[in-house]
């Protein structure tokens, strides 16, 4: 268990006693010094934070996992928190109004990328269930909370990697292709990145659209951006 030095050691939560016999300590000290955010590193491989989430989705109800699930975000360890994501990461899930709102709830705490997609990822589900959620997430690109507006792109991504979008997808696509537009001015590399990240997985059903948005905005987008974005597009061989 290794949490980034303080003067006295960290409790450690009820929460993750479950996680305890998956401990390495070499393993946390790694991932503290990699995610650099200040918290509790217990050293859990993800294999095995998945198999207590396959464990747990498999006895406990929806009430259930969804209160597991906010206890263990509530603990700020990492791995409760990727274990908390990964538990409400499910397509299917009726009624669902309360995983959005758990989801949701935890988005002001958002503070490293690895926790933040994998709760983003759980959003993806949450969103194609009921695509008219968008009207919320629109709102977070204008937050504050740099993590929040990033929440807007990676929680969208499904609409990115469609091979043959129906007309309401296809609108939905260029709505979110809007957002990402409205962020090219923003220099925070975190959001930069997810502009990137975004175009990079459309760029492989349509290309021409990613070309366009980068003739138009990569002058704008940080170097690093735009060479994401442009991973996956055909060469253009230079004139003679």
């Amino acid at each position: 268990m290794t949490d980034i030095p303080d003067d006295k050691a960290p409790e450690i939560p009820v929460e993750t006693a479950d996680f305890m016999p998956y401990a390495d300590e070499k393993r946390a000290a790694d991932s503290a010094k990699y995610h650099k955010v200040k918290r509790l590193y217990l050293g859990v491989a993800n294999p095995d934070i998945d198999t207590l989430v396959k464990t747990w989705r498999t006895k406990d109800t929806l009430d259930e996992r969804i209160a597991r699930a906010d206890a263990l975000w509530a603990t700020d360890v990492h791995e409760c928190r990727i274990a908390a994501g990964k538990l409400l990461t499910q397509a299917r899930i009726r009624p669902d109004d309360a995983v959005w709102e758990t989801l949701q709830s935890w988005m002001p705490t958002f503070d490293a990328w690895a926790v933040a997609d994998h709760a983003a990822t759980a959003m993806q589900k949450r969103l194609i269930a009921d695509p008219s959620r968008l009207d919320i997430v629109e709102t977070w690109t204008t937050s504050d909370h740099m993590w929040t507006r990033r929440a807007a792109l990676v929680a969208t991504l499904p609409w990115a990697k469609m091979n043959n979008p129906k007309p309401d997808e296809a609108a939905a696509r260029e709505r979110i292709l809007g957002w990402a537009a409205s962020y090219v001015t923003d220099r925070a590399w975190f959001i930069q990145k997810s502009i990137g990240w975004w175009l990079r997985d459309l760029s492989k059903r349509d290309p021409e659209r990613v070309a366009a948005f980068l003739a138009e905005h990569g002058a704008t987008m940080k170097p690093f951006a735009v060479k994401e974005a442009s991973k996956y597009l055909p060469k253009v061989a230079d004139a003679d």
